[in-house]
């Protein structure tokens, strides 16, 4: 059987859960995503965030961890950010200069990209602003990555390059009434969205001083 602490705070979609399994939510919220498969004596501590498709390998441990879609884990995790293969930074961080996974993050930070990295994507800020505005998704998928070391490589070229599409596929600018914080079923703050123009203003300066 399955074995749940504080299950009222355990958000489970669909998923594929092998007998053995601890989940443990009282030190925080775990959600687990659709078609995700987590195998036997697997022990997992909130808070906590697993992607759609990922897979659990047997005996494995997780803690305060975000697990991105389609990811194959195993082993101990804590306190960690794992994305898809291919989907993190594309540019080289390991040999002679020191590897961004290594360097220690201010905990304000890292619990920022946390709930940033908590957005499903769901569309419902876009149904509810007035202005069909997606910032709030934008903003928390920039937040996600420009408060990590990881994430500052590409910084520039990632905000401009969502922000411009955002624009081009027609989505409206913030009506600043929160209606999107309020409907989001994660809780993405606004801060995300001050984060994410703070974030376009620099790197537009930044790209015409080139």
């Amino acid at each position: 059987h399955i074995d749940l602490l504080n299950s009222k705070n355990i958000y489970i979609d669909n998923a594929s859960i092998m007998p053995g399994v601890l989940i443990n939510a009282e030190n925080g919220a775990v959600i687990i995503d659709s078609g995700v498969s987590i195998y036997a004596q697997t022990y997992i501590e909130g808070p906590a965030f697993i992607g759609a498709s990922t897979i659990i390998n047997p005996l494995t441990k997780i803690k305060n961890t975000i697990i991105g879609q389609k990811c194959k884990i195993g082993g101990e995790l804590d306190s960690s950010i794992i994305q898809q293969a291919g989907g993190y930074v594309s540019i080289n961080t390991s040999g002679n200069t020191q590897d961004a996974n290594a360097i220690p993050i201010n905990k304000d930070d890292a619990d920022d990209a946390f709930d940033a990295a908590t957005c499903i994507g769901c569309g419902a800020c876009v149904a509810t602003c007035k202005n069909s505005s997606a910032m709030l998704f934008v903003g928390a998928k920039v937040s996600q990555y420009s408060l990590l070391p990881q994430g500052k490589v590409e910084a520039e070229r990632r905000v401009l390059n969502m922000v411009n599409q955002m624009d081009l596929e027609g989505f409206g600018n913030c009506s600043n009434t929160g209606a999107c914080e309020v409907e989001c079923p994660k809780g993405i703050s606004l801060d995300n969205i001050a984060r994410m123009n703070r974030e376009f203003i620099k790197a537009n300066i930044s790209s015409k001083n080139k």
